[in-house]
């Protein structure tokens, strides 16, 4: 399989906080990677250098085969290939749904305004929200704005998305919505890495589950290993307190 993501000798510091300790990973195209672990392991602060959100203190970033660790003046042009979920939507509020769909691929002229419109459309058909095109951000349900903000990644045609604890703001009863949406994307064959505390995701839908924990990928498995025969004690005591 094609190496979509590498990261070699990978860390981030916020002062004297070393966040990340030499993080070396290889995720190929078409792979699930769902990262857990104790709340201030690094997990988001990982996935957020990915896409240089969080610039690395030290080590590479390589993305489809470039160094993109200093890709300033390409940076927006990478991002559009990588679409990003926050756990807060961050959706523009002064924007219709359809609005903050088009916004990106139509400024970026990436499709002309027509064609965005199209797209549009045809992703709020097939999430079954598209009386809600023309409605305010503030105006949805958690569950909506979150696979609205799904959506408004999915708009760019991305080849890899990045999910960080995308139900953690949601309801209870407003998570399944998001996953089910997560899991149709991961049947279609897309490349996806998913920080997130949804143990039954992991176990569903991912093709390897790592646990981080001080900064560091302790163990790293197929969801049916990870989770019947952990082999790392952290980990084995990590599983007994959230399963």
């Amino acid at each position: 399989m094609t190496e979509v993501i590498e990261a070699k000798g990978l860390c981030k510091s916020f002062g004297d906080n070393q966040v990340l300790r030499d993080i070396n990973y290889t995720v190929r195209q078409g792979e699930k990677i769902v990262i857990v672990g104790p709340s201030g392991s690094g997990k988001s602060t990982f996935l957020r250098c990915l896409n240089l959100l969080e610039k690395p203190t030290s080590g590479k970033i390589i993305f489809e085969g470039e160094d993109i660790t200093n890709a300033h003046k390409r940076l927006n042009k990478i991002r559009q290939k990588m679409g990003m979920v926050f756990q807060n939507f961050n959706l523009f509020p002064h924007l219709t749904v359809k609005g903050n769909i088009t916004l990106a691929p139509a400024q970026l002229k990436i499709m002309s305004r027509a064609e965005a419109d199209i797209k549009a459309d045809g992703l709020l058909a097939r999430i079954g929200l598209s009386d809600k095109a023309e409605t305010y951000p503030n105006m949805l349900s958690g569950g909506q704005k979150q696979r609205i903000a799904i959506l408004r990644s999915l708009a760019m045609n991305p080849d890899v998305m990045l999910f960080d604890e995308p139900t953690s703001a949601l309801d209870p009863e407003m998570v399944g919505e998001v996953l089910a949406l997560m899991k149709d994307l991961a049947a279609e064959g897309m490349t996806m890495i998913v920080v997130t505390h949804e143990m039954g995701f992991a176990r569903e839908v991912a093709t390897k589950v790592l646990f981080m924990d001080d900064g560091r990928i302790l163990e790293e498995a197929s969801p049916e290993q990870f989770f019947s025969s952990p082999k790392n004690p952290r980990l084995a005591d990590f599983l007994s307190k959230v399963l």
